[in-house]
């Protein structure tokens, strides 16, 4: 059975943290209130679904944030100011360039003066340079604000929140909704206080439908932003047709969608009028380019367009 979503935020508990994160948000917006920046709000990463309040088991949406963490780089290139929604312990941006290496490694220690000093190995100093200036750049013009989550009902939380804030500066607010987002839960009322003991044999677990928060925030939170959502799928008959249904329960302005297979290499952007692929050949993802790079080029013409609509440049 689906819930309804205003049942859902009436039925889960506020995160612990909410009120800190609104004060963030709300102190980022201030700062653009007055001038023309762009406002992207990415979220990414998977959400858990917790079985107990104090967490032992939990159901888990799978992702590793690749698609956020890398889109979120390329916004603040294109001049946008970020807010980043992320599963903690995702990637994140600029600091992705160094997942899968062992960050003591990249590290020496030299002496001076009788004192160790910390230096990075020379073979990773140029790219550590490179993320670290544009990151240190992003923090001091104040263009990025990072906000972290790890359970479906604080992402919800989080997601109007954030949504609610940035409504003020109407269109000129991208959402792009990268996070890998649970379909079941467990209500609030309905989840073991304990650890779920395995004495009595296996429990049954009656999962709820996750309310479909894409309409309330189209609709109502932020009705006069540029939404865009994502759609994966296994099977290729189904991608643009689940893409354009979307499109019409929604009534939001973009779904980028991909198969699970090809992700990295190719997408589809899908409006109401008509789709087209994005892709890198193989040669372009042996030298490093990435997918991002083509579709959040591509969404910032659509977003300039969607703000001037009478200037095609």
């Amino acid at each position: 059975m689906e819930s309804n979503w205003e049942e859902f935020y009436a039925n889960q508990p506020k995160p612990s943290d909410l009120e800190t994160s609104t004060k963030l948000l709300d102190n980022f917006v201030k700062r653009y209130s007055s001038d023309d920046t762009k406002i992207a709000l990415v979220t990414s990463g998977g959400t858990t679904v917790p079985l107990e309040h104090n967490t032992v088991r939990f159901v888990d949406n799978f992702s590793a944030g690749t698609r956020g963490a890398i889109s979120t780089e390329y916004f603040l290139k294109h001049g946008y100011a970020v807010i980043f929604m992320y599963r903690a312990k995702s990637l994140e941006p600029f600091s992705r360039h160094f997942t899968g290496q062992k960050f003591l490694d990249m590290l020496d220690l030299t002496q001076k003066d009788g004192r160790p000093q910390l230096t990075v190995c020379d073979k990773y100093s140029s790219s550590v340079a490179e993320a670290l200036v544009k990151y240190k750049s992003a923090i001091r013009e104040g263009k990025l604000l990072q906000l972290s989550f790890t359970t479906l009902s604080e992402y919800l939380w989080l997601l109007r929140a954030a949504s609610q804030a940035v409504a003020p500066l109407k269109k000129r607010v991208v959402l792009y909704l990268a996070a890998a987002v649970s379909d079941f839960y467990v209500p609030s009322n309905e989840m073991s206080v304990h650890k779920i003991g395995s004495t009595i044999g296996a429990p049954k677990i009656a999962l709820h439908l996750v309310p479909k928060i894409l309409k309330p925030l189209v609709s109502l939170w932020v009705p006069e932003a540029f939404v865009v959502s994502f759609k994966l799928e296994t099977d290729e008959n189904l991608l643009i047709s689940k893409a354009r249904a979307s499109l019409n329960t929604y009534n939001h302005k973009l779904v980028i969608a991909n198969m699970l297979q090809t992700r990295k290499q190719k997408v589809t952007m899908v409006d109401k009028d008509k789709d087209y692929v994005l892709s890198l050949t193989k040669d372009q993802m042996d030298q490093g380019e990435e997918i991002e790079s083509s579709i959040i080029t591509d969404l910032v013409k659509r977003h300039q367009n969607f703000l001037s609509p009478n200037d095609s440049s």
